[in-house]
């Protein structure tokens, strides 16, 4: 079992930055990679980006891409999302997940039903 507990989540104004902080805990070895997903009210959920461990290989949606960054701290198991330059259209309840199955390529993690755990998701609001 993994526990993955999202934090950072608030009101900001557009053109501004949130950090999104995603702390695993339990049988985090087995994991693979992170990734994170949103869900805006009346959307589908959509993925956002994803970190594989191996390389640190990244893969990003175009619509975040150059506006957010997908970390991850080891020493605290703890993967980040740095979000700049945020619009209206980021406003979403964000979730992170992770996977414990291999990729080669880093783009198969864009799909959620490869992740195995997730959080409870965290409220990022962004006002025009």
């Amino acid at each position: 079992q993994v526990q993955l507990v999202e934090s950072g989540g608030g009101l900001v104004q557009a053109g501004g930055s949130l950090r999104l902080s995603c702390a695993a805990s339990g049988r985090t070895f087995r994991s693979y990679a992170m990734g994170w997903f949103r869900q805006a009210p009346g959307k589908e959920r959509e993925f956002v980006t994803a970190l594989r461990w191996i390389g640190y290989s990244t893969y990003y949606a175009d619509s975040v891409k150059g506006r957010f960054t997908i970390s991850r701290d080891n020493a605290k198991d703890t993967v980040y999302l740095q979000m700049n330059s945020l619009t209206p259209e980021d406003t979403a309840v964000y979730y992170c997940a992770s996977s414990s199955t291999f990729y080669s390529g880093t783009d198969s993690y864009a799909r959620d039903s490869v992740y195995d755990y997730w959080g409870q998701g965290t409220q990022v609001t962004v006002s025009s």
